[in-house]
């Protein structure tokens, strides 16, 4: 089964449950999926139907930033429970071991041995962690292991 199928599947149960909430967040998903499809004319597969949930959880993390300092902490929860709900499509999270050794093997196939050489590293673990790791904590954690 794939992604986009267990959407709409967990799309119908919600709206059999009656569960508003969750079936408003999953339509929004389908609409970006199905945007991103009708913007560049194609049909997305399981790994870019994963950017488009990440971009949406991103999304959401920095609109959670700017209603704290609002004041608007009602708006906040809303996010981060839209975030609760997006994050359930994502695979299981590397733990930060694995993905100390995902780097350290990017680093001996690429053969890097400096800050210089970070976005050749950065593009193989780009590809191995999608959707289960933060790219900007990878990023962090690359430049300590190169010792930038």
């Amino acid at each position: 089964m794939t992604l986009r199928d267990r959407i709409t599947d967990e799309m119908k149960a919600a709206m059999r449950a009656g569960e508003k909430d969750r079936l408003g967040v999953i339509r929004m998903l389908q609409a970006a999926i199905k945007q991103r499809e009708v913007d560049e004319r194609i049909t997305l597969d399981d790994g870019q139907t994963l950017g488009v949930i990440e971009k949406m959880i991103k999304s959401r993390k920095e609109s959670i930033t700017q209603f704290q300092a609002g004041g608007r902490a009602d708006l906040a929860a809303k996010e981060a429970s839209e975030i609760e709900i997006l994050a359930a499509y994502l695979p299981p999270q590397l733990s930060p071991e694995a993905l100390d050794e995902l780097i350290r093997q990017a680093m001996a196939s690429t053969g890097a041995s400096s800050i210089k050489d970070m976005g050749k590293v950065m593009n193989v673990v780009k590809g191995q962690a999608a959707g289960r790791a933060d790219m900007a904590a990878v990023g962090a954690r690359i430049k300590a292991l190169l010792g930038g």
